[in-house]
C-alpha cells in the first residue's frame, strides 16, 4: 500500500481548503509582484515533502509569478535528490537550489565529525545552521515574504499556524495551514503530483538522511525528525521566530562567519 492509498481521504471541507490556498497564493503573487523592474518579492521554500509539492503544483497550475527554492544540504536522501532533478525539469516556475558554504561544512566535519548531530542538541543545531539556515538567509535576501508548507495538524508546536504570519520582519505565508494530511494526499492523487517515494515507507516528514526515520502508527507527524532528542527541541530553526528575520540568531553562531556566500545554482 502506498502513501496515496493510505492517506488520500479528504476533509469534508477540502474544497474550501483548496480554494483558500489558491486565494492566498494568488494574493501573495499580486501583493509581492516585482516593482520598477526589480525581482518578485515572494518565494516558496520547498523541502520537496508532500505539502511542498502540492503548493508548487498550485503555483505552476495557476501560472503564478512565484519562484521556488530548495535547500540542498549535502545530506539529503537519494530519493529526495532524484525528485529534485525531476522537479527542476518539469516546473514552470523557476527552481533555485541553495547549498551550504563548503568551507564551513568541511571545517565543522573536521572538528566535530560527519554525524555530530547525534552528540548533542547544540551540535545538531550548529549543523542545521551551516547546512540550512545560512543558505536560507541567501535564499530570502531581497524577499518581503516566503511561502511554507506548515500545517496546524503537523505538531503541537504548529497548532496555531496562521494563513499569513506578519509577526516578523518578513511575512510568512502558510497556504495549507488548515489542510489535513488527507487533504494533501487527495490533492496529490487528483492531480497526479510526483512525490518523494519515502512517503510510501512511512516518512511523513523528510529532512536530511541522518536526521529522519520512518514513524509507527499513532506517532506524531514529526516524531521521525531528530527522534533521539527531547520533543520540545524538534525544529531546525527555519520556523523559529526572531525579531530581525528568519534565521539571524542561529546564523550568527556559524564557525566560519566571514566567508563569502556560495552561489546558488539553477
Amino acid at each position: 500500500m502506498n502513501a496515496i492509498e493510505m492517506n488520500a481521504r479528504p476533509h469534508k471541507d477540502y474544497t474550501l481548503h483548496l480554494a483558500e490556498a489558491q486565494g492566498v497564493l494568488a494574493q501573495a503573487a499580486a501583493q509581492y509582484a516585482a516593482v520598477d523592474g526589480g525581482s518578485v518579492r515572494v518565494t516558496q521554500a520547498s523541502s520537496l515533502g508532500a505539502e511542498d509539492v502540492v503548493i508548487s503544483h498550485i503555483i505552476n497550475s495557476m501560472q503564478l509569478d512565484i519562484g521556488i527554492f530548495v535547500l540542498e544540504t549535502g545530506r539529503l536522501h537519494k530519493q529526495t535528490l532524484e525528485l529534485l532533478e525531476q522537479f527542476k525539469a518539469s516546473s514552470r516556475a523557476p527552481v533555485t537550489v541553495y547549498t551550504p558554504v563548503q568551507e564551513s561544512v568541511v571545517q565543522f566535519v573536521a572538528k566535530e565529525g560527519l554525524d555530530a548531530m547525534y552528540k548533542s542538541i547544540d551540535l545538531r543545531k550548529a549543523c542545521c545552521a551551516i547546512r540550512k539556515l545560512e543558505p536560507l538567509e541567501r535564499a530570502l535576501k531581497g524577499k518581503d515574504a516566503w511561502i511554507t508548507g506548515l500545517r496546524r495538524e503537523q505538531s503541537g508546536a504548529r497548532a496555531d499556524v496562521p494563513l499569513v504570519d506578519t509577526s516578523e520582519k518578513r511575512t510568512k505565508i502558510n497556504p495549507l495551514a488548515n489542510w489535513t494530511w488527507g487533504d494533501v494526499w487527495h490533492y496529490i492523487k487528483e492531480h497526479n503530483v510526483a512525490y518523494n517515494p519515502l512517503h510510501d515507507a512511512f516518512f511523513p516528514s523528510i529532512g536530511c538522511e541522518p536526521c529522519t526515520r520512518a514513524i509507527s502508527l499513532g506517532e506524531d507527524f514529526r516524531s521521525g525528525r531528530w527522534w533521539w532528542e527531547d520533543e520540545a527541541a524538534k525544529e531546525c530553526g527555519l520556523h523559529v521566530k526572531h525579531a530581525d528575520g528568519a534565521a539571524t540568531a542561529a546564523v550568527s553562531a556559524l564557525p566560519v562567519s566571514a566567508l563569502p556566500p556560495a552561489k546558488a545554482s539553477v
